[in-house]
């Protein structure tokens, strides 16, 4: 069966990999290079078992737009969004064997390097979901 692993961030956080000063401190080229090269090799592990499915990075929210129905006319808001700090900022779709594999390899993201002198000012979070095949599968 097929897992989406969902990975958030906010602007801030694409502000301050990207070299930004964000209110807190931006990351240096090799704590960026650092992480990289962590992701690198989580996929590279998942090709290697064969439960690799695809894996992307989306640009920072700033470049987002989002599309709400008001009074059945679509109205668009551009990015980051006011009433909400983070989105999805990348997936990796895995084809693994049970709800529990692919729980334990979003895990192993935990590990994922940050500036050693940077502490999280929100919940760390990855979602897991299962990919529907079909009708059938989108049963509560």
């Amino acid at each position: 069966m097929k897992y989406m692993i969902m990975l958030y961030g906010a602007q801030r956080d694409f502000d301050m990999l990207s070299g930004k000063d964000a209110g807190r401190p931006a990351w240096s080229p090799e704590d960026a290079a650092e992480l990289h090269a962590f992701m690198v090799k989580w996929n590279q592990d998942l090709v290697e078992s064969g439960e690799f499915v695809d894996a992307q990075g989306l640009t920072a929210p700033v470049h987002a737009r989002r599309i709400r129905l008001r009074e059945g006319v679509p109205v668009v808001t551009d990015g980051p969004y006011p009433e909400t700090q983070e989105v999805l900022a990348g997936y990796t779709l895995v084809d693994c064997e049970s709800f529990d594999r692919a729980t334990e390899i979003a895990a192993r993201l935990a590990r994922t390097p940050h500036p050693k002198d940077a502490e999280l000012d929100r919940e760390w979070y990855v979602d897991v979901r299962p990919v529907a095949d079909g009708m059938g599968d989108l049963e509560a």
